[in-house]
């Protein structure tokens, strides 16, 4: 008739308990993906809120649910078939994001763990001294970097007009594993204090985790980034 019914459920979705718009992508019954904006207030249509989170608190995240949810046709995006496509270039943009995200946490962690390393003194020299805090240090400076150049790339792609799936996989791949391995290291620079909420990185080790799963996984990116190698 003049509506779609809408059935099923998406968790972890950030602005949920308060949004009053949705953009749902839901397939038909013959596998066909549809862009559908839900508004609050539509019957059948409930955002439960999603508690208990390790990290990122201060985004409210939550659950949409559809029971038989009746969305009127002119709420769908574009026309017949430009769902797919429309969904994928909306998450390549997005993993730019997320990058940008992940080289944030990484280069926040490197600089409390430099600067205390300059003010933590044992046997007798501040612990920036020691070779072995030293290389850690040299590895979060080189890491960063590379992960900085890739996120420009990308960001760079996108603003000209070109093809930036794969760059913003890459991105996306290298800054959130970048930000996990090197928020760690920055705990562990800090020794016992890093394992205190009084000092910043335990925080930003437990941010970093989300950013090698949201907005598709690693192992999603890595599956963009073969696609394309073995394309070309």
């Amino acid at each position: 008739g003049d509506h779609y019914l809408l059935n099923g459920a998406k968790m972890w979705i950030s602005n949920a308990p308060f949004a009053q718009i949705a953009v749902v992508w839901a397939k038909n019954e013959k596998g066909r993906i549809y862009g559908l904006i839900v508004e609050r207030g539509m019957e059948g249509f409930s955002t439960p809120e999603t508690h208990n989170k390790w990290s990122l608190r201060a985004s409210a995240t939550g659950e949409l649910i559809f029971d038989n949810v009746k969305v009127p046709k002119e709420n769908r995006i574009g026309e017949d078939g430009f769902g797919f496509k429309f969904a994928m270039k909306t998450l390549s943009g997005g993993r730019i994001g997320i990058a940008s995200q992940a080289l944030g946490i990484a280069s926040g962690a490197y600089e409390l763990a430099l600067a205390y390393s300059k003010q933590r003194k044992a046997f007798g020299t501040e612990i920036c001294n020691h070779q072995a805090i030293a290389f850690k240090l040299a590895d979060m400076a080189t890491d960063i970097e590379a992960a900085r150049h890739l996120v420009m790339k990308a960001a760079w792609e996108k603003d000209q007009g070109v093809s930036y799936d794969t760059s913003s996989a890459m991105a996306k791949l290298f800054a959130s594993k970048v930000a996990m391995e090197h928020t760690v290291e920055a705990v562990q620079i800090h020794g016992g204090n890093g394992f205190v909420k009084d000092y910043h990185v335990e925080r930003l080790m437990r941010d970093a985790k989300i950013t090698q799963i949201y907005e598709g996984t690693s192992e999603i990116q890595k599956m963009v980034i073969s696609r394309a190698v073995l394309k070309d």
